[in-house]
């Protein structure tokens, strides 16, 4: 049976879901707009495949995915932003479908995906807690040094074995390319970090953050952090930051004739430039 593609591009609220998978007896971004569009469709379920499955109370402007549907539901025209946001809004508020799109069956949300960006937001002792943001930024009880943060920020960039930085899975790897770890100040005061890369693994993003700010901190020297990550090992000497500072700001895929070679490409193991020497 002839089967068309559909691309997703979503934002979520993550306070009160339990991450994007699926998960017996709990709220999931992935649980509510499956719903919603076997709803449409007038079928028992559907599965999406996810450009990045974030965690627990994580939120996300810039989330995409993919769903096959068959050439028959397409022609319907049952699915769209539009119709979607009506059936969400009933229950699921906290989402909102931006677009619904054919793509190229070569597109895969995950594996086509060329880079990924997420921002992390957070206030030291020193700011003042804005109501208004407060669900989207973290407190830090800690006054920072945020010019040691950016200096800390820049010794972790490039392509690196991040394993301890990773909850990596058995048989994974966790080299990846940090393409940009910037800080700012935003216009409420807090402290925002924008964080890319060609992909990332569980927890990265935060234990990233985590790191910098036990630097910004004084907790530990621009030194020790060096040495903790050619370590490759996890350690306690900084925390995983909260799930509530981070957002998925922005996927990034490449041409349309340039789609399969960019997955085949992603699924291949990673590798350092030593172990690659």
């Amino acid at each position: 049976m002839p089967y068309a593609r559909l691309r997703f591009d979503l934002a979520y609220d993550g306070t009160e879901f339990s991450g994007w998978a699926t998960q017996p007896g709990l709220r999931t971004v992935q649980g509510e707009l499956e719903s919603a569009i076997a709803f449409l469709l007038r079928v028992e379920g559907v599965r999406l495949t996810v450009g990045g499955r974030t965690d627990a109370g994580v939120h996300a402007r810039g989330q995409v995915a993919h769903l096959d549907v068959t050439e028959e539901q397409l022609a319907q025209d049952r699915l769209s932003a539009r119709k979607l946001n009506g059936i969400l809004k009933r229950s699921s508020a906290d989402i909102a479908v931006h677009s619904v799109r054919e793509v190229p069956g070569e597109f895969d949300a995950r594996f086509g995906a060329l880079r990924r960006r997420y921002e992390y937001r957070l206030r030291d002792k020193r700011a003042k807690r804005d109501p208004l943001t407060a669900r989207f930024t973290a407190d830090v009880p800690r006054t920072l040094d945020l010019d040691a943060m950016q200096r800390a920020a820049d010794e972790l960039l490039g392509l690196n074995d991040f394993t301890t930085f990773c909850k990596a899975r058995e048989g994974a790897t966790a080299v990846r390319d940090l393409l940009s770890f910037e800080w700012r100040v935003t216009e409420d005061g807090a402290y925002a970090a924008r964080i890319e890369a060609d992909a990332f693994c569980h927890s990265m993003v935060r234990a990233l953050v985590g790191a910098v700010v036990a630097v910004g901190s004084g907790r530990i020297a621009e030194a020790e952090l060096r040495e903790l990550r050619d370590a490759r090992e996890r350690t306690s000497r900084f925390t995983v930051m909260p799930a509530c500072g981070l957002s998925l700001e922005e996927i990034t895929y490449p041409a349309d004739e340039d789609l399969a070679a960019r997955a085949e490409q992603t699924r291949a193991r990673r590798e350092t430039p030593e172990s690659s020497a």
